[in-house]
């Protein structure tokens, strides 16, 4: 697998694979894909990824930033799709591992993640990728009327913001 920085034209095979991000019930609470535009404003430029299986986008990992204030400027969050022909192939975790060098890089010291307790897969790469549970959000959010609890997960990079 290759991954590379995502570019605007990967935004259809991108936004497929949200949407099924999305139909699972247990990767969000946003319940539709929304425009390029609106995601794009929303996720950090330097930090976007796409893994290739030969020529096809399998998944795709982006961070966005979790404040505006300038205190937080080195924190984000998180965000990982892996398509579901490809769930359980290890593709998750090496996108995840690629965008924290990448996170590194551009600055970043702190990389967040919230995940829904049933989403065992996410939970298992964050772990093997050095995250640590760092507490719980109880019923935090509503999706299809059901509410819904969202796990905190943490990275504090070790080379970035030690000083």
């Amino acid at each position: 697998m290759k991954i590379r920085t995502m570019s605007p034209e990967d935004w259809p095979a991108v936004s497929r694979i949200y949407r099924e991000g999305i139909a699972t019930g247990f990767a969000t609470f946003e319940k539709e894909v929304p425009s390029y535009e609106n995601w794009d404003k929303a996720h950090v430029k330097d930090c976007r990824l796409v893994g290739l299986d030969a020529d096809t986008i399998a998944g795709w990992a982006a961070l966005s930033p979790v404040s505006s204030r300038c205190v937080y400027g080195g924190v984000a969050e998180v965000s990982v799709y892996i398509g579901k022909e490809y769930w359980s192939l290890g593709i998750g975790k090496k996108l995840l591992g690629s965008l924290i060098d990448t996170s590194e890089q551009a600055g970043y010291w702190t990389l967040q993640s919230g995940i829904f307790p049933e989403n065992k897969g996410s939970i298992k790469i964050h772990e093997q990728c050095g995250f640590r549970l760092i507490g719980c959000r109880e019923r935090v959010g509503k999706l299809d009327g059901a509410w819904k609890d969202n796990l905190i997960f943490e990275r504090r990079s070790p080379t970035v913001g030690i000083d």
